[in-house]
This record gives structure tokens, sequence and C-alpha cells, in this order.
């Protein structure tokens, strides 16, 4: 009963009218040859994958879930197997990867697009290709030339899918605390391995038949390894070991203990790890293992937030559709489909502002992670080196906003969605119950959003002393300077230029107040990030209302309906910023006063 249906019109505004980035792609000696048709043409091809084979498949793996046999292999729901092996004929997990090893070589931003699009078709099912890009990006980073020519062939080509494994059942954001051992094994000398011992919980995609081997990146301690995050080594630790030839070979020791039993993502084989002596191979450095992983887990982190982005536009298509044709009672100014006995509910307000408040937040994440996608480009393969520092510094800045903003109103939006189609929207045939259950866990998994607030005012914000929020800061002004002689644009400018005022006035008084009380601080990070969250949102808005105003005259009304959209955003949504920032200004005091006893 559910549908979807890839939101290419608007895909194409955010890149060709909005970011034009071709312009900046064939900056890019590796994208000199870039085009728009070529895009394009990749993306209607992913569009139509996702909705013709992900799609029926989603509400097929919510219903089934995964099952783990006997010996610790795990069966996924019907058709997922059969759906990765057209996705890896087609070619599809090369796409954004280097062709010195298989790779397409298109730019990251592509790829992003075509995330969105997969996570709306089937989160559940993305999820498993999904985790391999994290692992290609650790290893190619970090990687030997050995281990690089041979793991990232198989990662490219899909031949083999990666997982990450970093928590254990007693440490979750607390990394310091792991227990997982690595000892150099007998054959050490020969080989360079390591026996992994110890048990991780939570692993997305850690045990599957979808792919013929799996290779596990693993967090763990080597025997002299000193306390504490400073002493976390990175491991490739593969299901199967690989043979002379390259290719899988013997069973290594790591098998699925268990599956959890989740509210959503229910065909994702969440799985229990048990690596019983397993061998794997050092990654980087000793003890320097958390730099590589964070490689992997930014981006995981800007990963989920493209799943919700997808969730929210799946969830926003079906509520839409269901507010057009569901009849009940009339408008309040007078009957609408005079010849029908109800109107449809999109006359009513409230309906409206449920369908609106989805819209705004979806248009304006895709507008921001598609921006942030084509930064991620330019920080890698700019020939100015200030470019790329500059790039990486933004990236570095807003990836917990990507995560914890857009998650958090990707869950308000799937819920308002559920909320329009009333009683059908508990109901699972509709497909929206679905979205909300999988949309919550996205605000917890990858670092929760707490977490993503205290990483965003602490490290990125505070410990710089505001430089990179500076650097964002700039690209602001940029936008208002360059629409400064235009009054139809100052009821979008002013209010972004207000809040940019206020942010930097904010942060300055936080960081005043924890120096005194590193608690301040602590108080402070959630509205925060809610209030930069609402920062980006006005600086895309902004920017898409400028497109939007200069293409009124074309009498398609795809523009005006950008424009009345930017209008609703800043009535109705960027109001919330004013709460948070006084929220922020309320300070520890109210949180922290109460005894413990007395809760």
């Amino acid at each position: 009963m559910p549908t979807y249906t890839p939101p290419l019109r608007d895909m194409h505004f955010v890149l060709h009218e909005l970011l034009d980035v071709t312009s900046h792609l064939r900056q890019m000696p590796a994208y000199a040859d870039i085009d728009a048709a070529t895009i394009d043409t990749v993306l209607e091809e992913g569009g139509k994958f996702c909705a013709e084979i992900l799609y029926p498949l989603n509400q097929v793996g919510d219903r089934e879930g995964c099952t783990r046999n006997a010996d610790g292999s795990v069966t996924t729901p019907t058709g997922f197997k059969e759906a990765y092996r057209q996705f890896v004929e087609a070619g599809w997990p090369s796409l954004g990867a280097d062709p010195e090893y298989g790779g397409q070589g298109l730019p990251h931003v592509v790829s992003s697009v075509f995330m969105e699009m997969m996570n709306s078709a089937n989160q559940a099912w993305a999820m498993y290709p999904g985790l391999s890009h994290g692992a290609y990006n650790a290893l190619s980073a970090f990687g030997t030339p050995e281990q690089k020519k041979l793991y990232l062939p198989k990662l490219v080509s899909g031949d083999w899918t990666g997982t990450m494994c970093l928590t254990e059942s007693h440490c979750g954001t607390d990394l310091g605390l792991l227990k997982t051992s690595a000892t150099p094994s007998d054959n050490f000398g020969a080989d360079g391995s390591y026996d992994i011992t110890g048990t991780k919980i939570f692993i997305s995609a850690g045990e599957h038949d979808m792919s013929k081997n799996i290779v596990h990146l693993v967090l763990a301690r080597l025997p002299d390894a000193p306390g504490g995050t400073k002493g976390i080594s990175l491991f490739i630790v593969p299901k199967f070991l690989p043979d002379a030839s390259g290719n899988a070979g013997a069973r290594n020791a790591v098998k699925c203990g268990s599956i959890e039993h989740k509210m959503g993502i229910h065909g994702n084989a969440t799985c229990v790890i048990n690596l019983d002596g397993a061998k794997g191979w050092l990654v980087g450095t000793p003890n320097k293992g958390l730099n590589a992983m964070f490689v992997m887990m930014n981006s995981a982190r800007l990963g989920v937030g493209m799943q919700s982005l997808g969730l929210a536009e799946v969830a926003y298509q079906n509520s839409l559709a269901y507010a057009k044709d569901r009849l009940q009672g009339r408008s309040l100014t007078g009957p609408k489909a005079q010849g029908k006995p109800a109107d449809p509910i999109i006359v009513h307000p409230d309906v409206r502002r449920m369908l609106l408040t989805q819209k705004a937040y979806v248009e304006a994440a895709r507008a921001f992670t598609y921006w942030a996608g084509l930064a991620i480009d330019r920080e890698h393969k700019s020939p100015d080196p200030q470019v790329r520092k500059d790039m990486a510094d933004l990236v570095a800045l807003l990836t917990p906003v990507i995560k914890g903003f857009i998650t958090d109103n990707g869950y308000e939006c799937t819920t308002l969605a559920m909320q329009v189609l009333g009683g059908h929207g508990y109901i699972a045939e509709w497909g929206l119950e679905q979205h909300v259950r999988d949309a919550r866990i996205n605000m917890i998994y990858e670092g929760t959003n707490s977490i993503q607030a205290l990483d965003l005012l602490g490290r990125k914000v505070l410990g710089d002393m505001g430089a990179k929020l500076m650097k964002f800061g700039k690209v602001i002004q940029d936008v208002i300077k360059m629409h400064a002689d235009n009054p139809a644009m100052k009821e979008f400018t002013d209010p972004l230029g207000k809040l940019a005022a206020e942010v930097t006035k904010l942060t300055m008084e936080i960081g005043q107040k924890a120096m005194k009380n590193p608690d301040e601080a602590g108080a402070a990070a959630a509205p925060f990030l809610r209030v930069v969250g609402h920062l980006v949102f006005s600086f895309a808005w902004a920017y898409a209302a400028g497109v939007a105003i200069k293409k009124l005259d074309s009498g398609d009304p795809f523009y005006k309906a950008k424009l009345i959209t930017a209008r609703f955003y800043f009535a109705k949504l960027y109001p919330e910023s004013a709460a948070m920032i006084q929220q922020v200004r309320a300070g520890a005091k109210p949180l922290m006063e109460l005894e413990e006893a007395l809760f």
C-alpha cells in the first residue's frame, strides 16, 4: 500500500541550481570531466533500483527480520540476498570509490544522493553496503599498501562487506573501558597476525548471507597498552581468512552469538559478535586505533543523517498522498470539494502544519547534506590546500549537526506523518509506523544525540575557540552580502543574520561560564545543537529562496512552492531557536541543584 518515488526534481534543484555542483567539481582534476547529464543519468537509474527493487522489500524485512541458525550463520529476509546480487552486478557499490581499486570515481556528493534514495526505500537493507563504505574509508586512510591491495578491491566490488566493531556490553560511548584483547599469534613473526578475543555488541550487519566475506574492523587492546582511549588499537578481522589467491578461505574464529531483537530496522542483523582467538591484523599505529576508527565513525554519523533524511522523505510522500485522498470534515472557510461528501483533510490548517513541517525539514536537510557532500569532495580533491583545510574544518564542525539535528527532525517528521494518517498511521500495512520505529533508532546509534551535542559544543566550537564556527559564519555572511541589494530577500536574510549574531554571542557566554563550571557546557550542549541546526537550516532556506525568487517568472510552480516553504520555515520552525537560546542561558543550576536522592 505505501509507495516511494525518488524526488528527482528537488534533487536536481539542489545539485544544479542551488549548489551548481558541476562548476565546483570541474575545478578538481579528479572530476574535470563530470557533467550534469552524467550525474542525472546515474541518479535516475539509482532511483529505479531503489524504488523497484529495494522498496518492495522494506515491509518484508520488517515482518520477517533476520534468523540466526544453529551454526551461528544468519539468514536475511526474503529477497535481500537477491537484491544485493543485483546491486553488485549493476556496479552500485563502486560508485564513489577510487578507480585504483575498481571504483567508478564519481564524486561523494553523487553517492550521498544515492544513499538518500536507498534509505528512503529500505534503511535496513541499505545498512549492509553502507557500513562497507566506512570500512573502505578507514582502510584507505590507515591501511598498509598490502592491506589496501587485498581488501579494498573486494569491498569496492561488493564481493565482501564490512563492519565496525566498537561497543562492548559494559561500555558504549566510553571506549576507554573496552576489554577485547589482541596478543601476537604463534604466526606473528611470519604473517604479523594477532589473536583477538572478546565480545562486541550492537554490530550492524555483523553476520549475514549476502556477501562472500565480512571484514570486521575491531577495536582491541595490545598486551602492553596504556589504559583508557590511549591504549586502543584497530584490527582487521575477516570472517573468512584470505587464502593465497586473496579469496575467502578458512573460517576465522569470529561468530555471531545472537541477534538483538529491536524496535526497528528488523531487516538488518544487529549481532553480538564473539571473537575467540580470531586472527586479525593491525591497522595503522599501535594504540592509535581510535584515530583510525574515527574515520569510519564520522562516515557512519554522516550516513545516519542520510538515513533520517531518507525516512522523512518517504514518510512525507505517503502522508501527503493520504492527506490529498482522505475525505473528512469540511474546510472552516466552506466546502472545497463541492461534489464530494467531505473535503480532503489537506484543507485543514493543522494537517497543513504537519505536512509543511515535514516538507520544510526534508528540503532543508537535503540542501544541507548535499552541500556537506560537496564539501567532502572539495576537502579531498581540491588542488588548493587552503580550500581542503577549510572544507575539512566545516565538515568536522557540522558532522554532529547532520547526525543530531537531522535525526531529531527525522523522528519528528515520521511521527507527524503517522499522525496525518490517524488510526491508519499505527496500522502496519500502511507503512508509517515502521518508519517511526526505524527513525527513533537513528537518534541513538553511532553516538547518541546527546554525545553529538557535546562533540559539537565541546570539541568543535569551544575546543578551538570558535575558529571553525567563524569559518561557517563567513559562509553565511557571503550569502547575506550576495543579496544585500535585493529587498525581496530581507525576510530571509535578516533572520539568518540575526541568528548568526546570536550564536556568536551565545558561544562566548557559554565559554565564559564553562571556565568556572564545566557543567555549564554540558547543560548547554543539547539546546545549543538545536540552535546551530536552525542556523544551518536558515542558511539553506535563505540560499534556496534566493534561487527561487530569480526563477518565479519562469511559470514553474516548483519555485513558488519552494518560496512558500521557505516562508513557512522562518515563520513556524525558526522561532524554536529563541526558546533554545533561552534554555542555554538558563544555565546548569535548574538541572544540577536537585539532589540525587530526591529524584
